[in-house]
């Protein structure tokens, strides 16, 4: 079965890179490519994931400055790997998209803190909030919004996209205020 995948000294077109499965695409995460774009554009880096819905290559640089660049799926014309990450660079790749925010833990203490906190900040400027579920975790903002533990922007779910958007950026000026 031919998955597609290039490897170094190959010089196999991709015919249709946007018309691959995920799982094809997973072969080529977690590894140096070069990325040929239309108008003969070369791309270098690291493959940190690939959009299953654009097919668009996310890739990350980590030279001297790190840099990430998206090469859009309808301009690859040719995905050639370089080679295999080790595992200090899969780490690398893994963690650089991860928020320092979500990626730490908090005891039961500090969210209830948290909790306490951002809900009697929010009740200061006259926001209706209340907590609900079986723990009394989750705070409801005006019974169409709720954040959940541990109560930053991120956590924020509503199907109203303007209360969200709002209440996320009244979230995050509280954030950078303390």
């Amino acid at each position: 079965m031919d998955t597609g995948v290039v490897t170094q000294g190959e010089e196999k077109p991709i015919a249709n890179w946007t018309d691959r499965s995920p799982p094809e695409w997973e072969a080529y995460v977690n590894k140096e490519v070069t990325v040929t774009a239309d108008e003969k554009n070369k791309y270098q880096g690291w493959v940190a994931t690939i959009d299953p819905v654009s097919a668009s290559v996310v890739l990350v640089n980590l030279e001297d400055k790190t840099s990430v660049r998206i090469v859009m799926g309808h301009a690859v014309q040719k995905v050639e790997i370089l080679k295999e990450a080790d595992e200090a660079t899969k780490q690398k790749l893994i963690n650089m998209f991860n928020l320092q925010e979500s990626s730490r833990t908090y005891n039961k203490q500090d969210l209830d803190a948290k909790k306490l906190n951002l809900k009697s900040w929010l009740q200061k400027n006259n926001i209706p909030v209340s907590e609900q579920g079986e723990s009394m975790r989750t705070l409801c903002v005006a019974g169409v919004l709720t954040i959940d533990p541990p109560y930053g922007p991120e956590n924020c779910n509503s199907t109203n996209e303007i209360i969200l958007s709002r209440i996320q950026g009244l979230i995050q000026g509280y954030m950078t205020s303390q």
